[in-house]
């Protein structure tokens, strides 16, 4: 497929930064038709095992591709109030997984019910009912390079769905599209030791002797990124050929560089991201913004 000049510069621009290798041709507009739908067999294996995090995948594969902490924090417009994080991005996890693990997203609470809307225009790609996961009812969302402005291809991650939403793979939503209500669907991890909130956010884990309790409804929202346009899917998760994770914050700078490493390395002064919002009347804060966190916000 033939590319223009300037997606090329801008591509290898933010390559350069990042040090990932581009695909062969760069990056061009592909079609929503499941067209650049791979076999799981034919991903690489940092993907399947960083991004997949299946059995027997080394936790350093995740942390490779950028699954630590960054220190990036939202800010907020003082003129909205907006849905705020309680537990952050690459938090320990061991406690819930009885092994080192670390969370691969953030997560907001919300009341039950409450619409989850699409941080950007984009292409279902993955629709997941409950089933034996810690994420439960999710929606994944891909983004293009037009839908975003960012020379990449961007994957949002939607979890804990109240129920199953009316979408379908293939189907295209426009930012601000509502993804389903926010919910607490998913297996808990169970917590060894005492109960109760801990060091990071814990929440929803056991108490003593392995008890479990009811998760608080909130969206898991997460994001990975990739040159490529090719991805896969797999037990219950899309894939990208060549992915890495992105601090979902990280997303709201709108331009490279993104990757987890840079983040951590910014200055204290740049670590809270000015996050672009839409009202609950649709309104979208910048105007021009083609990027929003994933729920309305209110007027102060």
């Amino acid at each position: 497929m033939r590319c223009t000049l300037a997606p090329v510069i801008l591509l290898f621009s933010a390559i350069a930064l990042f040090a990932m290798v581009p695909p062969a041709g760069g990056i061009a507009a592909h079609a929503a038709d499941g067209s650049d739908r791979i076999s799981p067999g034919k991903l690489d294996k940092a993907s399947l095992c960083g991004i997949g995090r299946g059995n027997g995948c080394s936790v350093k594969i995740s942390i490779s591709r950028g699954m630590f902490q960054t220190g990036l924090r939202p800010n907020f417009s003082a003129n909205a109030r907006c849905r705020d994080i309680d537990e952050h991005w690459a938090i320990d996890y061991t406690y819930k997984r009885n092994r080192e693990s670390y969370h691969g997203g953030i997560d907001m609470p919300a009341p039950f019910g409450t619409p989850i809307l699409a941080a950007a225009a984009g292409t279902v790609v993955g629709v997941y009912s409950s089933g034996d996961n810690s994420r439960g009812i999710q929606v994944i969302l891909r983004h293009s390079p037009e839908d975003t402005g960012i020379p990449l291809w961007i994957y949002t991650v939607y979890a804990h769905l109240q129920r199953m939403p009316k979408l379908s793979v293939g189907d295209r939503l426009r930012l601000g599209d509502v993804i389903g209500p926010t919910g607490n669907t998913g297996r808990l991890g169970v917590h060894k030791g005492g109960g109760g909130s801990g060091r990071g956010g814990r929440r929803g884990g056991a108490g003593g002797g392995g008890r479990q309790h009811s998760r608080r409804p909130a969206v898991h929202f997460a994001v990975y990124f990739s040159a490529s346009p090719k991805y896969a899917s797999l037990r219950e998760i899309v894939i990208p050929a060549d992915g890495y994770w992105m601090d979902p914050v990280a997303l709201f700078r709108a331009k490279p560089p993104f990757d987890s490493r840079t983040m951590r390395a910014l200055p204290a002064s740049k670590k809270k991201v000015p996050i672009p919002y839409m009202l609950v009347n649709h309104e979208v804060f910048p105007a021009a913004s083609k990027l929003i966190w994933p729920y309305a916000c209110t007027r102060r």
